[in-house]
């Protein structure tokens, strides 16, 4: 296992763990050295947390994968990516489906983050590079070219590991619900339109035979959940109705086949 998914220790841990936002605490910054050291403690505990994870101690791979994210400032977006990664591997091993979904989605707005930082260090470099000489740029270029290549290899393989794993977290919901298996069909469906460098052949009959299972569970959560919704509404629509004269009786849903939306028509009392 490489790189999997934590949530935070300090403020953002709580925020995780619960669920819910909490008032932002004001992050101090940290100098070169004390972020080095920073970087330098959560590597030590991812590694120890990964052998965790490899021995089958999925609970404590992840309080220790919790406590490799703790040291580590917002800014390092890439690190936090893997590690939230990380702990989403270990919910669902402890088959903490809404976990592991939360971590997964964490994990993936790390790398958004990351790559925007990217692009803005990118846009200042050109600029720089602008009023440089043009051998040395030329030749600065081709140092960072393999660099640049390899870190977007990274931000991939993490992406599509984070997919992966909120995909099966959303697919094993229980119980299933409409939003949970559309969730899990929207991200195989991604996976599909991404490079499959990082997709084991296993991971990819996966991702196939998933969706194929998808289609007709989504119906049914689909028609069922329509129904109790349609089944509330009756049974408020007719406390609203009764002294009109009327019930919900009067106004039939119906569905288009085509479109599978559903209108209302209005009956009047014969």
């Amino acid at each position: 296992m490489d790189a999997h998914d934590t949530k935070p220790q300090k403020e953002t841990d709580r925020k995780e763990r619960t669920g819910h936002e909490e008032d932002e605490v004001i992050e101090v910054a940290l100098t070169p050295e004390q972020e080095a050291a920073a970087l330098e403690e959560s590597n030590t505990l991812k590694s120890e947390a990964t052998t965790l994870f490899t021995a089958s101690s999925f609970q404590d791979a992840l309080n220790t994968y919790l406590s490799a994210l703790a040291p580590l400032p917002k800014k390092t977006r890439f690190p936090r990516a893997v590690l939230y990664s990380n702990i989403a591997a270990c919910n669902l091993k402890l088959e903490e489906w809404k976990d592991a979904i939360r971590s997964a989605s964490n994990a993936l707005d790390e790398l958004k983050e990351f790559e925007v930082s990217l692009e803005q260090e990118r846009k200042a470099k050109s600029q720089e590079e602008d009023e440089a000489d043009e051998e040395i740029v030329s030749s600065g270029a081709e140092t960072a070219a393999p660099i640049q290549d390899a870190v977007e290899r990274d931000i991939l393989r993490i992406r599509i590991k984070s997919l992966l794993r909120r995909a099966r977290a959303y697919y094993n919901t229980d119980p299933p619900t409409w939003h949970s298996l559309s969730s899990a069909q929207s991200d195989y469906n991604t996976l599909l339109t991404l490079p499959t460098t990082f997709l084991t052949p296993s991971d990819l009959r996966t991702v196939k035979t998933q969706l194929r299972d998808l289609e007709p569970r989504i119906k049914v959560a689909q028609e069922q959940e329509m129904g109790e919704m349609w089944g509330k509404l009756k049974e408020l629509g007719n406390g609203i109705l009764r002294p009109f004269g009327m019930s919900t009786e009067n106004f039939k849903m119906v569905k288009d086949e085509k479109t599978g939306g559903y209108s209302m028509n209005f009956q009047q009392n014969q």
